[in-house]
């Protein structure tokens, strides 16, 4: 059976190992063909079967506690395992609308049609039926992977939802956002005006034993740099205590007001900065940004 772990709570961790795979799983801008990249691994691919080992971590913004906030993810042992992470878009408040509706309920639907004959275990056709069958109002980021057990990793995203690849303390591979413009990601929509399915960025890795694969909501990728990742994978090895030391160093960038985070970094870069006489006075734009924060960090093992 496919796990749901669409979660709305304060800071939740899970581990499984996700070496079952059941026999019946229950569970406008349009751009004409889907963007496509690939990522040769740098060792011949696997041989024997493998699957996922996952934990996960969840900090709503603080704002948010009380609400669980408005990311949701999605964690299934179906086939090597497949894990998502949808980001609802807060600005649909400001309209009387709840923006963790519409991720909740896109997860809900990928639960329900991660085995489907039609998806045939493709994670942009996935996206394509869960986003059809979703009936609330909002919009939401999204990021979806799916592993075979022979060590493909397919991986479909429209946003700014992210993932990383690491591999013997290296980071092998890396997903782009997509952006109209700064602040402002693609996303999946209940308006007829809105990115789909088509706008997915697709990509397929070859993974080995023993990678690790850290996706996250940009709460994460805002907030903590790729070395400092990989530095919390080093130190800790169990996958649901290292979800939940890189959510918990996302979340204290986060409110640091002096710290220079890949978000005030992007923005500077951006034109974005202080008054000119603040610059004057040796000032510059820092701090991190405040959000939801969802980790999930998996590790491929075989058997």
């Amino acid at each position: 059976m496919a796990i749901a772990m669409v979660r709305s709570s304060v800071s939740h961790s899970l581990q499984f190992y996700g070496l079952f795979s059941p026999n019946s799983p229950n569970i406008s801008s349009i751009r004409k063909r889907p963007l496509l990249s690939y990522a040769q691994s740098e060792v011949n691919p696997v041989r024997s079967e493998v699957a996922f080992c996952v934990g996960t971590h969840l900090i709503p913004h603080p704002k948010k506690v009380e609400k669980g906030g408005e990311d949701a993810f999605f964690v299934s042992k179906y086939r090597g395992g497949v894990i998502a992470v949808a980001d609802g878009v807060s600005g649909w408040a400001e309209q009387n609308v709840n923006p963790a509706l519409f991720p909740k309920e896109l997860m809900a639907n990928i639960s329900s049609f991660v085995g489907d004959e039609e998806v045939n275990y493709d994670p942009q056709l996935l996206i394509k039926k869960a986003h059809a069958a979703t009936s609330s109002i909002g919009s939401a980021t999204i990021i979806v992977a799916m592993l075979e057990k022979n060590g493909i990793l397919k991986i479909a995203n429209v946003g700014d939802c992210g993932l990383r690849v690491i591999r013997k303390g290296q980071i092998v591979f890396s997903t782009c956002p997509q952006e109209h413009y700064f602040d402002c990601p693609y996303q999946l929509s209940s308006e007829v005006v809105s990115q789909t399915y088509l706008d997915a960025v697709v990509s397929c890795v070859n993974l080995i034993e023993g990678d690790i694969i850290v996706m996250g909501s940009d709460g994460l990728f805002d907030n903590v740099f790729d070395r400092e990742i990989v530095s919390t994978l080093t130190t800790i090895s169990d996958v649901a205590e290292s979800a939940k030391a890189l959510a918990n160093l996302a979340n204290q960038h986060s409110m640091d007001l002096a710290f220079d985070s890949p978000y005030s970094l992007e923005a500077r870069a951006r034109g974005y900065d202080l008054p000119l006489w603040k610059k004057f006075l040796g000032q510059k734009l820092t701090g991190g940004k405040l959000d939801d924060i969802t980790v999930i960090v998996s590790r491929v093992v075989s058997f």
